[in-house]
């Protein structure tokens, strides 16, 4: 995992493992600048280069599974690390072989004891930038300039077939001592570069004529497919894909968002799950597009297909809606907090319909931060009604429509009303909005309800300072139910984020990871397979928070950050798609008081045992069951299971019948 340093920042060394097999060179430092980017480890979490500007230095080895090399300077990088981790500075490996992959990888660390985080370089694009050519190579990094300072071997003990007992110099040591201070400070690294033995990696574009990739066949065909969507008149995207001219203006900025995992907006682990409308490109689509720009994006011979398919971005996606619900005009101020939005508006329809799909479009985008929609029961008492029981969609940049899995649907019975949330962030400018709800209607009754529910817990608080703070609830199904969708929320400080699903008999699967958590996109991953779940499931929402100064978007990381609806407090929020097996249309069972209750305990039970002990209650839960609690206790096993802390709600609610 990555370690962190409380000490102030003097420099940043990142020690990134190159294989660059020269001779020994002056004591110049030109040895280029290293871009930023962004990577996951062989245990799925991401890194980011330019996250670490607060270490005193960062050293990073070349790794390749099987090298001889590698395994034999493990014993003196691991030295190093002891050494001067307590100093600040942290460690990697990074892994550029087209012959590895995570799980083969996280294999060879596990029998070697390399308990680094490994860097999964499987586009080769941060090899290639680096020039990497032999495992077991390092490089050292200034972070004032980004520039190289320093690359190969971390001493001179090692070579091929062949190793001394103790090695004479360590080269390693010398620079960093140099960048972070230590017998070395103030003077200058004696040899800048040198030879280094390794394993050769074979970066197999890196001599490939880029400048032949095609704008006309290959790359505006790509951007079509998978940019244009968002980047077009009227779309999501600010600049629209409308020419060659376009493109090539902002081709350096297309490789940063590349490279830093940016663009496209979707953040699940390609490793794990199987999505709808996955937005990501694939290794060879960014291999290809990088190159591409660093070939200085060459125009070439044909045709221009973005300009000759100008598109507009559509009101509605789906086609005119059969239904247009208008949301009164807000009037956004320039500046300042602005308070939720809870607008009412009445049904107009006279009759009961089955929703398929939803759209929203917000008036302006810039200040729509999410909608929530749903829609109230006029059979249920006003106080008892949520926006979650017939939950519509909600609404945020990247999730704008909400198709119904297939033969799934929302009921809306005559008479009731639309129950929205809005929530407003200024821009420095006054503004209006009006939002509007398209609703697609089927014409005859899906085969089953659609469900929706939340894994929460709004007692967290996140400490100040803390960059890796999580917390996790859970859901137990009591029956079998069918899982669609996933989606996780958190605001300014969320990290990353799992779904884990523990079967009955205890065997675990992840079913999402987020490992680089976006605030600004608020992605409903669907799965390509509806998740069947047994009766007796759990499962569990893991969130991840960085309140630390090194998060950019942190308003305060000297606060310790409580639930909170507003963008600078956090929410732990797993929202959840499925249905019941044994529900249809015509014979609703769905208990929705049970659900909440169950939603409760997930996030008081904290060790996840099944049993809510008396010390995991809260204070004010504690003073109002002191005298009752022990009658609760039916088993005696001085905790309450969910069944027990069930009955002492059915006992003061009225009854709550499915629908």
């Amino acid at each position: 995992m990555l370690r962190k340093s409380s000490a102030l920042p003097r420099a940043l060394a990142i020690v990134l493992a190159t294989s660059f097999s020269l001779p020994a060179l002056s004591s110049q430092n030109d040895l280029g600048r290293v871009d930023n980017f962004v990577l996951q480890d062989h245990q799925g979490e991401a890194f980011e280069l330019h996250y670490n500007a607060d270490a005193e230095a960062i050293v990073l080895m070349v790794h390749g599974n099987g090298c001889p090399i590698v395994r034999a300077v493990w014993p003196a990088l691991n030295a190093i690390r002891e050494r001067y981790e307590p100093r600040g500075v942290r460690f990697f490996m990074l892994n550029s072989n087209l012959q590895d992959h995570r799980e083969s990888i996280a294999t060879e660390a596990a029998d070697f004891g390399f308990d680094l985080p490994i860097l999964d370089d499987r586009t080769q694009l941060i090899g290639e930038s680096l020039n990497l050519s032999r495992t077991g190579e390092v490089i050292v990094i200034d972070p004032k300039s980004w520039e190289i300072v320093y690359r190969g071997p971390v001493d001179d003990r090692v070579t091929y077939e062949r190793q001394t007992r103790e090695a004479k110099v360590s080269y390693l040591a010398d620079a960093l001592d140099v960048v972070i201070g230590g017998p070395n400070s103030g003077k200058s690294i004696a040899v800048a570069q040198r030879m280094s033995p390794g394993c050769i990696v074979n970066l197999t574009q890196r001599d490939a004529d880029h400048g032949a990739i095609s704008y006309s066949d290959t790359i505006a065909p790509l951007l079509q497919d998978n940019c244009v969507t968002c980047h077009q008149q009227g779309g999501l995207g600010p600049w629209a894909m409308s020419s060659y001219d376009m493109v090539h203006g902002f081709a350096p900025m297309i490789r940063e968002v590349v490279r830093t995992q940016r663009m496209p907006p979707w953040h699940a682990d390609p490793d794990i799950g199987s999505w709808q409308d996955d937005r990501s490109l694939s290794e060879e689509e960014v291999r290809t597009l990088v190159h591409w720009v660093e070939a200085g994006a060459p125009r070439g011979e044909g045709p221009d297909p973005l300009a000759e398919k100008l598109t507009q971005a559509p009101a509605w996606p789906l086609g005119e809606p059969d239904l247009i619900i208008e949301v009164p005009t807000f009037e956004v101020p320039a500046t300042g907090v602005v308070e939720y939005q809870y607008p009412v508006i009445n049904n107009p329809l006279d009759r009961g319909v089955w929703v398929k799909a939803v759209t929203v479009a917000p008036g302006d985008r810039s200040v729509v931060h999410h909608v929530l929609a749903g829609a109230a029961d006029p059979g249920k008492p006003e106080e008892n009604q949520d926006i979650f029981d017939n939950y519509l969609i909600g609404y945020a940049p990247g999730n704008e429509t909400q198709h119904m899995p297939k033969g799934t649907g929302v009921f809306l019975p005559p008479g009731g009303d639309f129950l929205l949330q809005l929530h407003y962030t200024p821009t420095g400018k006054p503004t209006s909005d009006t939002t509007r709800l398209g609703l697609y209607f089927y014409d005859e009754p899906p085969k089953n309800f659609l469900r929706h529910t939340v894994i929460l817990d709004p007692s967290i608080r996140i400490p100040a300072n803390d960059p890796k703070w999580s917390r996790s609830g859970y859901l137990d199904f009591d029956r079998d139910a069918t899982l669609f969708s996933l989606l996780p929320h958190a605001h300014y400080r969320g990290r990353s984020a799992t779904y884990t699903l523990r079967y009955p008999d205890g065997s675990e699967e992840i079913l999402l990871s987020v490992p680089r958590y976006d605030f600004n996109w608020q992605r409903n991953y669907m799965f390509e397979q509806p998740i069947q779940i047994p009766a007796g499931s759990r499962l569990i929402y893991t969130g991840v928070f960085d309140n630390s100064a090194q998060n950019p978007g942190n308003p305060d990381p000297n606060r310790i950050v409580p639930w909170g609806q507003q963008s600078w407090d956090e929410m732990l929020y797993g929202d959840v798609l499925f249905s019941w097996n044994d529900e249809s249309s015509d014979q609703p069972i769905h208990d929705y008081l049970r659900m909440n209750v169950a939603q409760m305990y997930g996030f008081m039970d904290r060790n996840q045992d099944g049993v809510l002990h008396w010390d995991e209650l809260g204070e004010e839960m504690k003073k109002s069951l002191e005298s009752s609690f022990g009658e609760l206790d039916k088993n005696g096993d001085r905790g309450l299971s969910l069944d027990e802390y069930m009955q002492m709600y059915q006992d003061s609610s009225p009854t709550t019948g499915g629908r």
